[in-house]
C-alpha cells in the first residue's frame, strides 16, 4: 500500500461522513431545487453570441451562463434543476446534463430548445453532489447521439443514448456507480463511462451496445464507496488511450482494446477530477486541494505528450476544464462537487502560467467553449 493510500484511510473515518467526493449517499436528496437564478451581465449582451464564449453548468442554480471570457457573464438560460456536465455541437446546440434531463439550447440565440427526459428512474430532482439524474454527457463525432452519465441514487449508473434529430432517449446501458464523466472515441465506434463510485470505466459499443467494464484502480479498491482514491475524469487520447489522472501522482493511461492500464508518475500531489486534452495533446488535470495531511493546494497540472509537466498553482478548490480553440488558455471552473466552491473560473495562460479570476455563473461545473 502506499503511502498516500496508507493516509487516506486512516483519516478516513474522520473525513468520509463531511467530503462530498467520497462515497454514494442522500446528503443532498431532500434539498428543495434552487430558486431560479440571475445574472449580472457585465456588459451588454450581444444579439447573436460570438465564438469563443464561454458556457458553463450552474450546478448551483437551474441555469447555464454565458461567458465573455474577457470581462465575464453575458446573460444565463434556464435549463432544469442542478445541471452538470454538458457539450455543444458544430451546429451550435449544446446538450446539457440536468438534475431533470437533457436540456437542449441554442447557443447563437440563447434560447432553451426544449429537455429531454431520462428513460430511468432517478427519484425526485433536488441538488448536491449525490443527487440522481446526469451527470457526464458526449456526443458523437457525426452529431447524431448524445450520451448521458445518468446517477441512480445508491445504485449503478446508466448509460443513456438519446438520438439528436428526434430528442428522445432510444436505449439504456448498465454502467458504473455515479458516472462523473462519458466520453467517446475519436471515430465514434465506442462510448466511455467513468463509474467514480465503482473504480471502473464501461466501454459501450455504438452499434451493439455491448458492454465492458475495465478496473481502473492505481491505489486499489480498498475503503470501498469510502475511498478518495477513484476515478473522476478521463480524457481520450489519439492513439484511443484514455487517460485518468489520480492524485497527482499517477496517470493510469487505459488501453480500451486490451483492457490494460499502465501508470505514469505525476507530480502535482494533490487531489484530480477534470481531465482534458489540448489540440497537441496536452494534458490538463485539475487539482482540487489536498485529501490529507502533506497534500498540496490546487493547481492545474500541464503535461505534454512526451510526459513534461508544469504545475500552475490556483487560489482554492476546482472541478473542470476547457481549453481555447488554439491551445493557448485554459478555462478551469471553481464550482467543484464539494465545499470550497466558488462562483467562477480560472483563466490560465499555458505558456506563461499567468492566472487571474473571473466571475462566471453559479457553482459553475461543467464547461466548454463555443
Amino acid at each position: 500500500m502506499t503511502a498516500r493510500a496508507r493516509g487516506v484511510l486512516g483519516a478516513m473515518a474522520v473525513v468520509v461522513l463531511a467530503a462530498g467526493c467520497t462515497a454514494t449517499g442522500t446528503a443532498d436528496s431532500t434539498a428543495a431545487p434552487p430558486p431560479a437564478a440571475t445574472v449580472t451581465p457585465s456588459t451588454p449582451a450581444p444579439a447573436r453570441t460570438a465564438q469563443g464564449t464561454l458556457l458553463v453548468a450552474d450546478f448551483g442554480s437551474d441555469t447555464v451562463t454565458f461567458v465573455d471570457p474577457r470581462r465575464g457573464p453575458l446573460d444565463s438560460v434556464k435549463v432544469g434543476t442542478a445541471p452538470y456536465g454538458l457539450v455543444v455541437g458544430e451546429d451550435g446546440r449544446a446538450w446539457v446534463a440536468t438534475a431533470e434531463g437533457v436540456a437542449v439550447v441554442d447557443t447563437e440565440t440563447r434560447e432553451n430548445v426544449g429537455r429531454i427526459p431520462y428513460a430511468t428512474e432517478t427519484g425526485p430532482a433536488t441538488t448536491g453532489e449525490y443527487r440522481g439524474g446526469g451527470m457526464g454527457i458526449a456526443l458523437a463525432p457525426d452529431g447524431k447521439h448524445v450520451y448521458v452519465g445518468v446517477n441512480v441514487p445508491d445504485e449503478k449508473g446508466v448509460l443513456e443514448v438519446v438520438d439528436t434529430a428526434t430528442r428522445k432517449v432510444t436505449d439504456t446501458v448498465p454502467v458504473g456507480r455515479r458516472p462523473f464523466d462519458v466520453d467517446v472515441s475519436r471515430d465514434g465506434g465506442e462510448v466511455y463511462a467513468t463509474g467514480h463510485d465503482s473504480f471502473d470505466v464501461t466501454a459501450v459499443r455504438a452499434d451493439t451496445l455491448t458492454a465492458r467494464r475495465f478496473e481502473v484502480a492505481p491505489y486499489g479498491t480498498e475503503g470501498g464507496l469510502g475511498s478518495w482514491l477513484k476515478p473522476h475524469y478521463a480524457a481520450v487520447r489519439d492513439d484511443g488511450k484514455l487517460l485518468l489522472p489520480f492524485e497527482g501522482e499517477k496517470l493510469a493511461v487505459l488501453d480500451p482494446r486490451t483492457g490494460k492500464v499502465a501508470v505514469e508518475p505525476m507530480t502535482a500531489d494533490t487531489h484530480q477530477h477534470g481531465a482534458r486534452l489540448t489540440p497537441d495533446g496536452t494534458l490538463l488535470a485539475v487539482g482540487t486541494g489536498p485529501i490529507g495531511a502533506g497534500d498540496d493546494d490546487a493547481s492545474l497540472t500541464i503535461r505534454t505528450a512526451d510526459g513534461k509537466e508544469r504545475v500552475v498553482p490556483l487560489d482554492g478548490p476546482h472541478e473542470d476544464v476547457a481549453a481555447s480553440r488554439d491551445g493557448r488558455t485554459a478555462y478551469v471552473t471553481g464550482g467543484f462537487t464539494r465545499d470550497g466552491f466558488w462562483d467562477g473560473i480560472t483563466v490560465v495562460d499555458l505558456r506563461s502560467g499567468d492566472t487571474h479570476r473571473l466571475p462566471a455563473g453559479h457553482r459553475p461545473l461543467g464547461i466548454a467553449v463555443l
